[in-house]
């Protein structure tokens, strides 16, 4: 192993140049010079092509803050296998062979990483660092970290705009299939509700929290002030189970429907709600918020920070992680590994596993959805009855205390 290619792909996220900046410390520790291959598949694909790369050196790889969100690498949402060019793994192989580049480290999620799979059974060595904001690999991938506390900061800020105009706020983020991002940044801000693709919504028992709720702040408020806050994740279904999309639009490279926009159904949902409830009417007068044709229930209102919950800085733990498993993919690269995925370092110790089994999509847990219900989060149904119980582990106990 002499030459070895980074390679990041997918969308973008925290934690990412720590990866880059992992595997060019650590290839250079060990005598393998390591280049950019510059804006995912595509320049992978386009390699042969290009006249030059650029070779992270000491000099130049001291040049890529770690904390900056994004990649020095560049990004782009290209399947190799849809490419209508029946030499394309050739292709891609000439242009590895031309600048002499023995093994990749590439750093995506699960469409990335279903790629490399394709790479790899065509003979390509390259190793997987995993990177997804949706936490939804089998592994913890870099960038969760750094999107959730940024959701959670946006959601916790958002708060007084609510607050300030007595509005329900409705705010969607990333998570197609998984809700993690939308679930963890919701118990952070302390949202009031979180709804999430794993749990069909259920209005009817949203609506019941959601005007209880506002109603007892305002009601209780010596200002009469009052807010409602709910984070949603894009990928929301109703309660029939179906996913809100847009048939319109067609499918991204990987072939995922667009989606409609969760945050302003739940909006228009809520709306309704409100308009055919005579105590809303009553409660409005009561409190003295009440205008004929202009203010007669509360505004709920929208907003998605979208792209703004990847960029700017990455998280310490995202730094780290990401650091050590870009360092670790040039360790398995250099030990005859292909197509696994690195999962952590611990111990000094390198852990990984199949790409195949990596990328097996995780949802959020239930069980721990029923227990965030028994202190009062509304996940857009009837709580659930929490089946956590106390074990008892004396031994464990014993040696802890």
């Amino acid at each position: 192993m002499k030459k070895i290619g980074i390679i990041t792909s997918g969308g973008d996220c925290g934690g990412l140049n720590a990866v880059v900046k992992g595997v060019a410390q650590m290839a250079n520790k060990f005598d393998i010079s390591c280049f950019v291959i510059p804006n995912g598949y595509a320049g992978l694909y386009n390699l042969v092509e290009f006249d030059r790369l650029v070779q992270l050196t000491p000099e130049r790889i001291d040049s890529v803050n770690s904390n900056a969100a994004g990649s020095e690498a560049g990004h782009s949402r290209v399947k190799i296998r849809k490419i209508d060019d029946e030499k394309k793994y050739q292709r891609i192989k000439e242009g590895l062979e031309k600048f002499g580049i023995d093994g990749l480290v590439i750093s995506g999620g699960d469409d990335s990483g279903s790629v490399m799979i394709d790479l790899a059974e065509n003979g390509i060595q390259c190793v997987h660092a995993p990177k997804t904001m949706d936490l939804d690999l089998q592994t913890y991938s870099v960038g969760f970290d750094s999107t959730v506390n940024r959701i959670a900061s946006f959601a916790e800020d958002i708060k007084t705009t609510g607050r300030t105009h007595n509005r329900i706020i409705v705010m969607e983020v990333f998570g197609r299939y998984a809700g993690h991002t939308a679930f963890r940044g919701g118990v952070a801000s302390e949202a009031d509700a979180v709804l999430i693709p794993e749990v069909p919504v259920d209005f009817d028992a949203l609506y019941d929290h959601c005007k209880k709720t506002f109603m007892h702040r305002v009601a209780t408020s010596d200002v009469k002030a009052g807010t409602y806050l709910i984070l949603v994740a894009e990928g929301l279904k109703n309660a029939n189970g179906e996913e809100l999309v847009d048939e319109a639009a067609g499918v991204d490279a990987f072939g995922h429907k667009r989606l409609a926009g969760a945050g302003k159904y739940v909006c228009t949902q809520l709306s309704k709600k409100f308009k055919m409830d005579s105590e809303i009417t009553d409660f409005m007068k009561h409190e003295k918020l009440f205008v004929k044709g202009l203010y007669e229930i509360p505004e709920v209102r929208s907003v998605a920070p979208g792209h703004l919950v990847r960029c700017g800085h990455s998280s310490v733990y995202d730094v780290n992680f990401g650091k050590e498993a870009g360092a670790a993919a040039v360790v398995l690269l250099q030990n005859g590994k292909s197509c696994v995925t690195v999962a952590g370092v611990s111990q000094g110790k390198i852990q990984f596993v199949d790409t195949k089994e990596a990328i097996k999509q995780r949802h959020v847990d239930l069980g721990m959805v029923a227990f965030y219900e028994q202190m009062g989060l509304c996940f857009g149904r009837l709580p659930q009855e929490s089946k956590l119980k106390l074990e008892k582990r004396k031994g464990l106990i014993e040696r802890m205390m």
